[in-house]
């Protein structure tokens, strides 16, 4: 989740920067938008983080701007004013915020991080405009001197355990890229129940230690989603009637209220950052749109988890099931509930 320096304006097409419907709301990260930042174009000096480990985010990052812009005309967001470039509280670790928006793309967005210490985060995601019931792009990946935790994923934008029609539409082709990368990078072991919802037939959900290969195995992967995410976007219609839009689009709100309350990422941002810095960026940032696309609360969408008290409980799942293995077959389909 963060990073520094990039000159993201170098990644700009040829046209003049267009106001996001969505305005930020002025917020405290105004003062850290004019933070000495390197570019992505300058990217070729490794930090010993890289050079222990042989793997930088930045990589990856660079690799999606540019294999987007071949598909779509890349305009940055009016997010980039507030959210670009911050040092962490130790004064050495560095974050560092891309966002963007195309005629099909909500917000793309970016947050990275390396450490002084090796750690590295990435949180990329890509949201369609409601026009469009696109999955949602998702790589949030932790790595540490030790340890890998990768989450990679098309996330469905409606249910494809209920919905057959949505998982054919679009996933059913991509069976055998999410079957290859399920060998090449096996399950990570226990995952909660609700939070499967938000899963696709080929999540990558996996941990490793550090391992050349791995990372070359991770790198190719994340291209590889990407370019068929892409693709999907390219073969995509706009929706026109206003009730499926409005579907989709309470669909996205959904999901964005789940991360935002629940993705377990946060603790490492507040931890770097402290709690108002943090909140801000998993609101504003990471799930811009939480609080502008609609009006629901996370009780409305997840009633489960209200306290008597009318507050949110804590506890990660209150389904209390989850899954040492995948839960998707060889076909794509669920085998869950089969699964105690």
């Amino acid at each position: 989740m963060e990073h520094c320096p990039y000159n993201f304006y170098s990644l700009r097409m040829d046209s003049t920067p267009k106001k996001s419907p969505l305005q930020p709301r002025s917020t405290i990260f105004s003062m850290f938008t004019r933070t000495k930042c390197c570019s992505i174009a300058g990217m070729m000096k490794p930090s010993m983080a890289e050079a222990n480990s042989g793997l930088s985010y930045k990589k990856f990052v660079h690799f999606a701007l540019e294999e987007t812009k071949k598909h779509t005309q890349l305009i940055p967001s009016s997010l980039q004013e507030n959210f670009n470039c911050l040092k962490a509280i130790d004064g050495k670790t560095e974050l560092e915020m891309h966002s963007f928006g195309s005629s099909n793309i909500r917000l793309l967005r970016s947050l990275s991080v390396e450490g002084s210490d090796g750690m590295q985060v990435l949180d990329f995601a890509i949201f369609p405009r409601p026009e469009f019931d696109l999955p949602i792009f998702c790589a949030n990946f932790f790595t540490t001197a030790v340890m890998n935790i990768i989450v990679l994923d098309l996330n469905p934008l409606h249910d494809v355990i209920s919905r057959q029609d949505y998982k054919e539409k679009y996933y059913k082709h991509l069976i055998p890229l999410g079957l290859k990368y399920a060998e090449l990078l096996p399950w990570g072991g226990r995952i909660t129940t609700e939070s499967m919802k938000f899963f696709s037939p080929i999540i990558i959900w996996t941990k490793f230690p550090p391992s050349e290969q791995k990372h070359h195995v991770l790198y190719s992967a994340f291209e590889d989603y990407l370019k068929s995410w892409l693709e999907l976007m390219d073969q995509a219609s706009m929706e026109t009637d206003v009730s499926q839009i409005m579907l989709n689009l309470e669909s996205q709100h959904r999901y964005l209220t789940w991360r935002a309350e629940k993705d377990p990422g946060h603790q490492v941002l507040r931890r770097l950052v402290g709690e108002t810095h943090a909140k801000e960026i998993i609101r504003s940032f990471l799930f811009n749109g939480v609080d502008d696309l609609g009006s629901k609360t996370f009780v409305d969408y997840f009633p489960e988890y209200k306290s008597e008290d009318g507050t949110i409980n804590q506890k990660r799942s209150m389904i209390g099931k989850s899954f040492e293995s995948r839960p998707w077959d060889a076909t794509g389909e669920f085998i869950g509930n089969s699964i105690t």
